[in-house]
């Protein structure tokens, strides 16, 4: 596995606004799982709150960049299962790309590319890939999908493996 590893990414969960209700007491008790791959990770559940603030990392390994990030929101019930509230998908492959670009001589904060959002990705509103303390990093909202309301706020940073492998996208298509 570790011959095929080509980094790892953390992914900051920052936040949830204007998730949907799914308890008795207008409110919801939410929790995020991201998914790539056989990967599944899973932050605290915030009680009672619409506009949970984790800011929490989850970590994971990148063997396929093309491979899309799965994100599902849920709301933890006690005695029943827990209610879906909302899911929505996004890839890394431009963060990737950006990532084997001979960023040297820029400076801190430097925008690097922007993604739009459009009908194919779940973002709700641009999204910047950033150069930042010598680390790439890209802020993006998500807008959940399969629900009445809701976005969540994430921020990806690559962390390139010393003597990972080395790659571009193009293996992977």
């Amino acid at each position: 596995m570790v011959d095929r590893l080509l980094g790892i990414l953390k992914v900051r969960v920052l936040r949830g606004v204007d998730l949907a209700v799914r308890d008795f007491l207008q409110s919801s008790d939410p929790y995020v799982i991201l998914r790539m791959g056989k990967q599944k990770l899973k932050t605290r559940v915030i009680s009672r709150s619409v506009n949970p603030e984790w800011n929490e990392e989850l970590t994971l390994t990148v063997e396929n960049p093309s491979l899309p990030i799965k994100l599902e929101v849920y709301d933890k019930d006690t005695f029943s299962f827990d209610d879906p509230m909302g899911k929505a998908e996004f890839d890394i492959r431009t963060l990737f790309e950006v990532v084997k670009m001979n960023l040297e001589g820029l400076p801190d904060g430097c925008v690097i590319t922007k993604l739009m959002p459009n009908r194919q990705n779940c973002l709700a509103e641009e999204s910047v890939i950033r150069l930042e303390n010598g680390s790439v990093l890209q802020d993006m909202f998500l807008r959940l999908r399969k629900v009445e309301c809701g976005e969540i706020e994430l921020q990806l940073k690559w962390m390139n493996i010393p003597n990972g492998r080395s790659a571009s996208l193009q293996d992977y298509l």
